[in-house]
């Protein structure tokens, strides 16, 4: 299983956070999903078929694209 810990600036309430977790949630082989509003980091757990490419093009597809 793979892992990452990643900003995404746009996170601004708990409206977002729910957004970012639902949204990776749907993605087939999210295994968990954890955002903090205060920090806006977000940390993502997953195994295939989904990988890093597919979640931050969903990310950013919905507006919370994370930084590099």
């Amino acid at each position: 299983m793979d892992s990452k810990t990643f900003l995404v600036p746009n996170i601004s309430c708990g409206h977002c956070v729910r957004t970012v977790e639902t949204e990776l949630s749907e993605l087939k082989g999210v295994r968990a999903v954890k955002a903090n509003e205060k920090t806006k980091q977000v940390k993502v757990e997953w195994e295939g078929p989904a990988t890093w490419t597919a979640i931050e093009k969903l990310l950013t597809d919905i507006d919370y694209a994370p930084t590099r």
